[in-house]
Order: C-alpha cells, then sequence, then structure tokens
C-alpha cells in the first residue's frame, strides 16, 4: 500500500467539551498523550472498528503560565491531514519535481509535511521504521509554515 490515510487534525481550546461532542457523533478516545514539557494533549478519536483507519486527532495546546491561550481564528483550530507513506523520501522526490515545496523536509527520514495549492497543510509519515537519513534531505531547511 503506497499511501494510508491517518487522520485529521482540529486544535481545540475546550477538550473535554470538543470530546463530548465527538462522543455523541458516535467517534470514542482511542488514545491520549500529554506532554508536561511541550504543553500540549493529543486525543485521537474514531468511529467503533476505525481505529488507525480514520481518526480525528485534538490538539489543545495548553494555555500560559498567565492563563493566556491562543485564539484558532482564520482556520487556525483546522491543523493537517496526514497519510502513512511506504517511501518518504521518494514521495517527497516526486512532489519536488512537480514543484511542490517541501515546508518541512523528512531530515529524520521519518515526517515531512507539504501543502495543497489551497494552503491545506498535509503530513507524511514513513511506514513502518524511519529510513536511514540521507541527503539531500538531512540538510534542508524549512520553508514557510507547515
Amino acid at each position: 500500500m503506497p499511501i494510508q490515510y491517518l487522520h485529521t487534525m482540529l486544535r481545540v481550546t475546550d477538550p473535554d467539551a470538543t470530546v463530548k461532542f465527538f462522543n455523541l457523533l458516535g467517534l470514542e478516545e482511542v488514545r491520549r498523550y500529554d506532554s508536561e514539557q511541550g504543553r500540549f494533549s493529543l486525543i485521537f478519536l474514531a468511529a467503533p472498528g476505525q481505529k488507525d483507519v480514520a481518526e480525528v486527532e485534538l490538539t489543545h495546546n495548553w494555555p500560559a503560565e498567565d492563563g493566556s491561550g491562543e485564539d484558532y481564528d482564520g482556520g487556525r483550530n483546522f491543523g493537517h491531514l496526514a497519510y502513512r507513506v511506504d517511501d518518504i523520501y521518494a514521495l517527497c522526490q516526486t512532489l519536488m519535481d512537480a514543484g511542490v515545496t517541501i515546508n518541512r523536509p523528512p531530515r529524520d527520514g521519518h515526517m515531512a509535511f507539504v501543502r495543497t495549492p489551497d494552503n491545506i497543510s498535509v503530513e507524511l509519515l514513513q511506514a513502518g521504521e524511519n529510513l536511514p537519513v540521507q541527503e539531500p534531505w538531512a540538510s534542508m531547511e524549512n520553508i514557510g509554515e507547515w
């Protein structure tokens, strides 16, 4: 399988209320990751029987120490689409050859970000183990936002 849909990421300000909303739709929480150091939580939801097939990732960036938080206006609450790919280097090369900007190159052999013509962020994740680090990817800089 050369590509597999993984998830759509949404930034949320009230994770409990958002999980309750998606529960009403029939989605269930399948896993959660809290990062004290990064000050964020990731909550993955899926319809019954669709874990690892079609998930929604809720990203909650914790408020600052002073209690202030980010407002997600202008569509900033929508994060990205994510796909698992068989060979991240080959796909990124194909995209570059077609004129697509690699916003976050796969320097680690694992993850890259690109944008659609309408500026929608797409995350590409290497299936299985990370590929060995190699050039030109290892030394490529980020371009723009991803």
